[in-house]
């Protein structure tokens, strides 16, 4: 016959060894909801952060390199609406020269395409390093004037 400490006793058996494992369990299953909640939230966060360098990626080149869809090519030589295609050889100096003087002096900057003249509109700076040489620009014609885009020296 079993007495009260005996079941007691019993009881206390049957039941410390589960109340061990469940403890060490919910443990093993805290520690490995914790971590699989922190992996999603970086992975989310590294997705994220993806997305958006690559939208801005994105935006950078459409707004750099693409030309408009009514930019062309031009090709002649870069010099200045005072002298045009003959400079003086008066000053003395090489044509991308007096190009800089007279564009300092207030004169545009023009491309000579054979007989054609087209006004320069664009980086003052850019167009300064290719004058006097013969360049292939690509710019948006209105008129007589040319909206530089970019500018490569040939």
């Amino acid at each position: 016959m079993l007495t009260k400490a005996s079941a007691e006793e019993s009881a206390q058996g049957v039941f410390a060894p589960q109340s061990l494992l469940s403890t060490a369990a919910r443990f093993w299953v805290e520690t490995i909801a914790l971590v699989s909640a922190f992996a999603c939230a970086l992975a989310l966060a590294i997705a994220i952060l993806g997305t958006l360098a690559g939208a801005a990626a994105a935006g950078e080149e459409s707004g750099q390199s693409r030309p408009s869809p009514a930019a062309r090519t031009y090709e002649g030589v870069i010099t200045d609406t005072r002298c045009g295609a003959r400079h003086s050889p008066a000053i003395a100096r090489m044509a991308s020269d007096c190009t800089r003087i007279c564009v300092h002096g207030g004169a545009q900057f023009v491309l000579v395409d054979s007989d054609t003249t087209y006004v320069l509109e664009g980086d003052a700076v850019a167009l300064k390093r290719v004058t006097g040489q013969r360049v292939r620009i690509v710019g948006t014609l209105n008129g007589k004037t040319i909206s530089v885009t970019s500018v490569v020296s040939v």
